[in-house]
C-alpha cells in the first residue's frame, strides 16, 4: 500500500515538473533564439572581419585587430564620450522627478491628473515628441527663439543644428521625456514610507529638511538606486531620439555609441566591426553596474 502511494505521489510530481517545464518553454526558447544565440553570435563577430551581405563564406578571423582599431577610432571614441557626458541626465532627472514627487504626494490636489500629465511623455512614441520638439527648437520659425527674438536676443542659438547647443538639447528633451515614469517610482516609494517616522519627527521638533534628509532620503534609498542604475543603463542605450533629430550631427556632435553601432553595421556593412563596439558596450554597462552594486551596500537602505 505504502509503495503504491509513493509511486502516485511520483508520478504526481512528474507531471507537475512536465507542467511547469511546457509553462515556461516558450518563454526560454524564446529567449534562447532572441537573445542568447545573436549575443554569442555578435561575441563571435567582434573577433572577425565579416561583412554580412557577402554572406557566411566570408567571415575572417581577426583576432583582437578590431579593438586595436576601435580604440584608435576618433567616432567611436567621441561617440564613447558623448555616453559619458549623457549620463548627467540621470541624477538631474531624479533630483527633480523626486521633488516634484514629494510635491505631488504631499501637497497638490488631483493628484492622479497630475501623474499622467507628468507619465504622458514617457508613453508617448519617441518619434512624434521628437518631432514635436524639432518644431520648437527650428533655427528660424520654431516658437522657442522667436520668444528668445521678442525678449531681445538678436542672435538665438541654433538648438539641434548647432554644434555646441544639440548635445544639450537631447539631453534637455531627455530629462523631461523620463521625468513622468521617475515620478510615478518615486511616489510609489514615498507612500511606503511609514508615517510614524514623520509623527515622531514632529514631535521631536525637526524641521522640513531634517526630515528630508534623514528619513525620506533613507527610506527611498532603494527606489533611487533602482532609477540610477536603470537610467544609466538606458542613456547607454539610447538610439531613436538622436536617429530621428540629429542622426547624430552636427559633425558627430550627438553621435553615441549605439547609435555609431547601427551606422557602422547597417550602413557601413561592417559586421564585425560593430559587433566589437556592442561588446564593448555590454562591458562597459557590466562594469558601471558592478560598481553601483558594490556602493550600494554604503547608502541604500532596505
Amino acid at each position: 500500500m505504502d509503495r503504491r502511494k509513493s509511486l502516485i505521489t511520483l508520478n504526481m510530481n512528474r507531471r507537475e515538473q512536465i507542467a511547469g517545464y511546457l509553462f515556461v518553454a516558450p518563454l526560454m526558447i524564446g529567449l534562447v533564439i532572441l537573445t542568447l544565440i545573436p549575443v554569442i553570435g555578435s561575441l563571435l563577430l567582434s573577433f572577425t572581419d565579416w561583412n554580412f551581405v557577402a554572406g557566411i563564406d566570408a567571415i575572417r578571423f581577426t583576432g583582437l585587430d578590431n579593438f586595436d582599431r576601435l580604440f584608435r577610432d576618433d567616432v567611436f571614441m567621441k561617440s564613447l564620450m558623448n555616453n559619458i557626458i549623457f549620463i548627467i541626465t540621470v541624477p538631474v532627472t531624479i533630483a527633480i522627478a523626486l521633488l516634484l514627487a514629494i510635491l505631488i504626494d504631499k501637497h497638490v490636489y488631483l493628484k492622479d491628473m497630475f501623474k499622467v500629465i507628468y507619465f504622458l511623455p514617457y508613453i508617448s512614441s519617441i518619434v512624434a515628441v521628437a518631432m514635436v520638439w524639432q518644431v520648437l527648437f527650428h533655427p528660424s520659425y520654431g516658437p522657442v527663439n522667436n520668444f528668445l527674438m521678442s525678449i531681445g536676443i538678436d542672435n538665438p542659438p541654433k538648438w539641434l543644428a548647432d554644434i555646441d547647443f544639440a548635445m544639450p538639447s537631447l539631453m534637455m528633451i531627455q530629462v523631461w521625456i523620463m521625468l513622468g515614469y521617475n515620478i510615478i517610482i518615486f511616489i510609489a516609494g514615498l507612500q511606503g514610507i511609514p508615517k510614524d517616522l514623520y509623527e515622531a519627527a514632529d514631535i521631536d521638533g525637526a524641521n522640513v529638511w531634517t526630515k528630508f534628509r534623514q528619513i525620506t532620503v533613507p527610506c527611498i534609498s532603494p527606489t533611487t538606486f533602482f532609477l540610477l542604475v536603470t537610467g544609466i543603463i538606458g542613456t547607454f542605450k539610447i538610439f531613436d531620439l538622436i536617429q530621428v533629430l540629429t542622426q547624430g550631427g552636427p559633425a558627430n556632435s550627438t553621435t553615441v555609441i549605439v547609435y555609431e553601432l547601427y551606422d557602422t553595421a547597417f550602413i557601413q556593412l561592417k559586421s564585425g566591426y560593430a559587433s566589437s563596439m556592442a561588446l564593448i558596450l555590454f562591458l562597459i554597462c557590466l562594469l558601471i553596474t558592478g560598481l553601483q552594486m558594490l556602493a550600494q551596500k554604503k547608502w541604500v537602505n532596505y
